[in-house]
This record gives structure tokens, C-alpha cells and sequence, in this order.
């Protein structure tokens, strides 16, 4: 039986350690409820904004596929096989962390915030060769709808994930812009920026996120400000 649940952007997790103001729409850290355990394959969705000069020193992680966002600014990223980037808006990021990585993410200015999503999926082989990959989109993103950022099937353009069942979508739409939410066991809509609309959901505004169950293909229409949205589709 399909299943539509809105979490609204106050309604999320919040840690807020000076330097860093983050909102969790699932378990994470010290933060638990029964009902925010993931959805789907997707175990992680934060949406963080790191004061200048601050961020993550370097900590470790395994066997999970981290997708990065950044909505604006600069992030800086290092870790122990050696990559370094720069991400901005537009530019996806995906650090498999297989057996074992070590890294850092800083924001890159020294006077200015940035602002990100990262998310986790679980990858569909354990102990794989930690990897790195980032991917500029901004000229697909600019031909509007939804596009792949992130794919474990192969989607031309996206950046390449070690989960065959899982996509992440994603799209800056303008004022009045509607698109198609694609069907799957597990969608999860997050309306990183602006506010819109989602059909059998109502209106959201920036923060907001649904959580779909074997729902049939939706229409996101953006509000007046237009909308950056980002979509997981998963088993």
C-alpha cells in the first residue's frame, strides 16, 4: 500500500555547535526516534550550513556511498587516498567510503557560510576500494526538470554510486516549473531551496521533505521563487 509522509523543515533534528547549524531529517548522532531510522536505502539526509573558516576535521568512515551537495559557497574536501576538491553549487560529490576512508570538509571562505546537503546511502557491496568522484552538472541542471546527479545504474552525466538500487534526482526549477517525481518503492522529496508543491502532499516550503511508499509517478510544481529540489529514489 502506497504511503505519503511530509516532514516539515521544523520538525527535523537540530544540532547547533556554534560553527555548524544542522538539521537532520533522520537519525543521526545522538538523535533517535523509531520513525526517523531511514527511508528506503537512504540513511542520511543533512542539511548543513559550516561558518567560515570552520568545519570537519578528519574522521573516518566505512562502507557507505556520501553524497554531497553544496547550495552555497565553497566545501573543501581532502581525505586519506590522496583526492582534494572544491565543491560548489552544481557540482556533485560522491566518496565511497568501501574498507575504510579518512577525511576532512572545510569551507573553503574565510568570510562567507556554506551551505550543504549530505546524504548516505548504504552501497550494495561492503569493502570496496575506497573512490572519489565529483562531476560538474550546472549546464544540465540549467536545461531544466529533473536530472541524475547520483546513479548506481549507469545514468549518463551522473555521478556513479556503489548501490544498484539508487538514484538521486535533482533540479532547479523556476517559478511555476512543475516535473515529474519518478516512481519507486522509496522516493524522498527535499525541497533544499524555495518551495513548491507535490501532488497528494500539498504545499512545502524550503526544508520540508515527503517520504513516499510504492507511489505512482507525482508532479512537483515550484512556487514563485522557484525551487531546488533533490529526490532519491530507492528500493
Amino acid at each position: 500500500m502506497s504511503t505519503i509522509t511530509v516532514q516539515r523543515a521544523a520538525d527535523r533534528f537540530f544540532t547547533d555547535a556554534g560553527w555548524l547549524k544542522s538539521h537532520h531529517s533522520f537519525n543521526f548522532g545522538h538523535h533517535y526516534a523509531p520513525a526517523h531510522d531511514g527511508h528506503g536505502l537512504l540513511l542520511v539526509n543533512n542539511d548543513d550550513v559550516v561558518a567560515p573558516g570552520q568545519g570537519f576535521g578528519t574522521h573516518g568512515h566505512r562502507d557507505m556511498e556520501i553524497v554531497t551537495w553544496v547550495l552555497s559557497g565553497r566545501l573543501e574536501h581532502r581525505d586519506s587516498e590522496g583526492n582534494h576538491g572544491v565543491l560548489y553549487p552544481g557540482l556533485a560529490q560522491r566518496m565511497s567510503a568501501g574498507s575504510g576512508i579518512r577525511h576532512s570538509e572545510m569551507n573553503a571562505s574565510p568570510d562567507q557560510p556554506v551551505h550543504f546537503v549530505q546524504m548516505w546511502v548504504l552501497p550494495d557491496t561492503p569493502g570496496v576500494q575506497p573512490g572519489y568522484e565529483q562531476r560538474d552538472l550546472n549546464d544540465e541542471l540549467a536545461k531544466g526538470g529533473l536530472v541524475p546527479l547520483a546513479s548506481g545504474q549507469g545514468h549518463p552525466g551522473a555521478i556513479a554510486i556503489h548501490q544498484r538500487s539508487a538514484v538521486l534526482w535533482g533540479g532547479r526549477l523556476s517559478a511555476g516549473e512543475s516535473a515529474a517525481v519518478p516512481a519507486a518503492p522509496f522516493v524522498h522529496v527535499f525541497v533544499a531551496l524555495g518551495s513548491g508543491a507535490l501532488e497528494q502532499a500539498g504545499d512545502l516550503a524550503q526544508g520540508d521533505a515527503v517520504r513516499l511508499t510504492d507511489s505512482s509517478e507525482l508532479r512537483f510544481t515550484a512556487g514563485p521563487e522557484g525551487a531546488e529540489l533533490l529526490v532519491w529514489a530507492t528500493e
